[in-house]
């Protein structure tokens, strides 16, 4: 009997000739994501997505940009601190958290990025599960549709982002956000949530979703243990080599850090940047994350040195 992974690579056998040659990954490219009329890539660092919660609840820092004004300014300093992307949401998708209404989500979101977008020339992502609240935001000038649910929650929403003609990120959860905790299980994470993706990656070319307008997102934190973390970050490489789209990560500030540090969330900066680093190096496409400055700072300190590693390798 095939295994899970062994599955996993003969989908991409069986598709690797009904996809855009431009988004096939090479040794030295890193594969493109079509964004708007703009064409992203990973070069020497990953991109950094700025996270933007407007929410009373979410698990680091709900309530901090609750207002217009304050999520407006923290949007702003993101961009100016050189995140690539914004990602805008207004629902927690903490461990426990419940779930809101369209017209709260609304409230919260559709000011800030009608907004921000007047303001800012990068492409601007709404963080929802909500066909409503995206087909709104991308009226307000979204660009992106970032749904943890792989768009399963809202059987509309695939609809509403072919009709918006926006770019997609499609990330694995088990469960929901009030179970996804509760007892975590895979026989083997890695190739359960690669087949995963690489399904949902089928389902929305099928219904009309360029390949090359998809991101992926194996979902750290949703659905998963500290090691199933870890797993799934160390093996970033191997996921990319099946599913040859950009991976986005979002561990910032994430409870599996407690794990790894036995730090509380206001102390896990480090932690997330060290993480960040790790990731950088495994050949992570996206990273979301809420400290855009000092994440960038550390990744680029540690190409420094890695660039002044190679030269004095070759003067010797």
């Amino acid at each position: 009997m095939p295994t899970k992974l062994s599955r996993v690579t003969n989908f991409r056998r069986r598709t690797k000739n009904n996809l855009p040659t431009e988004i096939e990954m090479t040794d030295n490219q890193f594969p493109a994501w079509q964004v708007a009329d703009r064409t992203l890539r990973r070069t020497e660092l990953p991109l950094l997505m700025g996270i933007l919660n407007v929410t009373p609840d979410s698990f680091s820092d709900g309530g901090d940009y609750a207002s217009l004004e304050t999520a407006v300014a923290h949007g702003l300093m993101l961009v100016d601190d050189g995140a690539d992307l914004l990602d805008i949401g207004g629902e927690s998708s903490r461990p426990g958290a419940e779930p809101v209404s369209v017209d709260e989500e609304l409230s919260r979101t559709i000011p800030v990025i009608e907004q921000l977008c007047r303001e800012v020339k990068i492409p601007i992502s709404i963080d929802t599960t909500k066909a409503e609240v995206a087909r709104q935001a991308i009226r307000a000038g979204a660009a992106i549709v970032n749904d943890i649910s792989g768009m399963t929650f809202d059987p509309d929403m695939i609809s509403v982002c072919v009709a918006g003609n926006v770019s997609v990120v499609a990330m694995h959860m088990q469960g929901t956000p009030q179970t996804m905790q509760r007892q975590p299980t895979y026989h083997d994470v890695v190739a359960e949530v690669t087949e995963y993706l690489a399904e949902r990656m089928q389902v929305l070319m099928a219904a009309g979703i360029a390949a090359d307008r998809i991101c992926l997102d194996p979902g750290i934190g949703f659905g998963k243990t500290a090691g199933h973390n870890l797993l799934l970050m160390k093996a970033i490489g191997q996921m990319q080599s099946i599913l040859q789209r950009p991976l986005l990560l979002g561990h910032s500030r994430k409870r599996f850090l407690s794990k790894v540090l036995g730090r509380d969330v206001e102390e896990r900066l480090a932690g997330t940047i060290g993480v960040s680093i790790g990731l950088a190096d495994n050949g992570a496409d996206i990273l979301r994350v809420h400290d855009v400055a000092a994440t960038r700072d550390g990744l680029v300190a540690r190409n420094a040195v890695a660039a002044n590693s190679a030269r004095t390798q070759e003067t010797r």
